[in-house]
């Protein structure tokens, strides 16, 4: 399944407890006023809520910090202070949650309305009234209220992205992704691999938003392995249109049509089925001298091809992304067709992930380190192999599984000990990949 980590770390602190007060009574009718100070209120909880409206932990880029109000404190005459109201955080369906210092798991938000408490209010601090005792009847002791619990938390989504970006590179695909996305949000890279395409998150002038991912590396011989581009391949699967980018300008010496119908094939030779989806032509770079020209040649070509596989009527938006024309246009029509494309459905998704193998006993020691003389770290032991044979690399969600294992064993723990750095090549049998500290 194709995913993009979408993470953000983020500040909670709960209010604390209301401090207890120390009084007493001076009613001038009663002859010893005994003690008469209040408890203090509890604190307010920061709780973390799933909204169904969201898709992207957007929001958190602008704010970091959520604090809960204190509880009030006790008063005179025994009133005890008011407790306060505890603090809603919303966030997104499918959002992980960790505590940032430990890496403990803190929950997984899924349904609509469901809730965690990442912070706890303080409790409120007792008043004198709670201290009186016959040996003591008048004590002047009251506490102060409990400070909140504090911590920094890190959420983590996984986006689909909804847009795919494809075309060859230099096509200007990053530049329309920078110019349409408000926010480039931190792709996290996964912990096995080194690529990693953009994502942004765009939204239209009507208020719809969107997931966009830049598709790179996709260039002629990529679904041969060549280059970066099986890696990607997967990440279109789960896209449901296709924003296809095109020059016009034909700048680089190349002819638009003819880079249309590569990368066609290119998406066509790659077995995902990706034709079926609604594609959407983007004539980049209108700005330029050739372009209007060569926009011309190609809708003949497109007529032409009609009896082509590839083209129905596929719909053309001229834009310039460096002048920013066409692009309110080229949104909506994406947004538009996005609600009425149905997700696509994984054909590969009988992955049992969850299956828990009893009764495997080794013998062995859990893993042992060495060092390659080429500076490569290399893992081994049965316990660590078994569960490399186990994981399914062709989906990223059993791939961060398995670096949740490995994490769980005390491997992340023991490389850093003996010395590995951010970036340091890490090895299971024939299979590499980066230490990511």
């Amino acid at each position: 399944m194709s995913m993009f980590l979408d993470q953000v770390t983020i500040d909670v602190k709960a209010g604390k407890g209301g401090d207890g007060m120390v009084a007493f009574r001076r009613e001038k009718y009663v002859p010893d006023g005994g003690p008469a100070g209040g408890d203090g209120g509890h604190g307010g909880a920061v709780i973390l809520v799933v909204d169904e409206g969201l898709r992207t932990l957007m929001d958190f880029r602008f704010n970091r910090h959520f604090k809960a109000t204190p509880g009030e404190n006790g008063m005179s005459k025994g009133m005890h202070g008011r407790g306060a109201e505890d603090t809603y955080v919303k966030v997104p369906p499918g959002t992980t949650v960790r505590d940032a210092e430990t890496g403990a798991l803190l929950g997984d938000l899924v349904a609509e309305g469901q809730t965690l408490v990442v912070a706890q209010g303080g409790r409120g601090g007792r008043g004198n009234t709670r201290f009186a005792s016959p040996r003591n009847p008048a004590p002047e002791l009251a506490e102060n209220g409990e400070p909140g619990q504090e911590r920094k938390i890190e959420l983590e989504l996984k986006v689909l992205a909804d847009v795919g970006l494809v075309g060859f590179p230099s096509v200007g695909k990053s530049t329309l992704l920078s110019v349409i996305s408000s926010a480039r949000p931190k792709i996290g890279a996964y912990h096995f691999t080194t690529l990693v395409p953009n994502l942004g998150m765009v939204t239209t002038s009507d208020g719809r938003s969107f997931a966009v991912a830049d598709l790179p590396g996709l260039i002629e011989g990529a679904s041969q392995g060549v280059g970066l581009g099986t890696q990607f391949l997967r990440h279109i699967e789960r896209t449901r249109v296709i924003l296809h980018v095109i020059d016009m300008s034909g700048m680089e010496g190349r002819d638009p049509y003819e880079d249309y119908l590569a990368i066609n094939k290119e998406l066509e030779s790659h077995n995902l089925r990706l034709l079926e989806r609604p594609q959407i032509i983007v004539a980049n770079k209108m700005d330029m001298p050739e372009s209007e020209a060569n926009l011309k040649a190609f809708k003949e070509k497109l007529q032409e091809q009609k009896a082509d596989e590839f083209a129905d009527d596929m719909p053309i938006f001229p834009i310039s992304a460096v002048s920013k024309k066409g692009l309110q246009a080229l949104l909506n029509a994406t947004a538009d067709l996005l609600e009425t494309t149905p997700e696509f459905p994984l054909y590969d998704e009988e992955i049992e992930e969850d299956v828990v193998h009893y009764g495997y006993q080794s013998d062995g020691p859990e893993f042992e380190i060495t060092r390659e003389p080429d500076a490569t770290w290399v893992l081994s032991g049965d316990k660590i192999e078994k569960l490399f044979q186990m994981t399914n690399f062709d989906h990223d969600e059993t791939v961060m599984r398995f670096a949740r294992q490995l994490r769980g064993l005390g491997v992340d723990e023991a490389l850093r000990a003996r010395g590995a750095k951010d970036g340091d090549i890490v090895r299971i049998g024939n299979f590499e990949f980066e230490f990511v500290d």
